[in-house]
């Protein structure tokens, strides 16, 4: 399912997507655009997620070995 919205670009932004995508594709080069920009954040979230919790792990793991 898909739909239809209106959004407002910057004229610069509009000239490299039209540059970019094939002729009449813009809203695939725009959807595909918006769902890499989801996945990245995504990752960037759970890399996050692991860095705090490895921190966390590693501070109760140096009190555990120097008991």
């Amino acid at each position: 399912m898909s739909q239809n919205i209106n959004i407002h670009l910057p004229d610069d932004i509009l000239v490299e997507i039209d540059r970019l995508a094939t002729q009449g594709d813009r809203s695939l080069f725009i959807s595909e655009a918006i769902q890499f920009y989801i996945s990245e954040a995504n990752k960037r979230a759970l890399r996050d997620l692991i860095k705090e919790g490895a921190i966390v792990r590693a501070d109760r793991d140096l009190a555990l070995a120097q008991e």
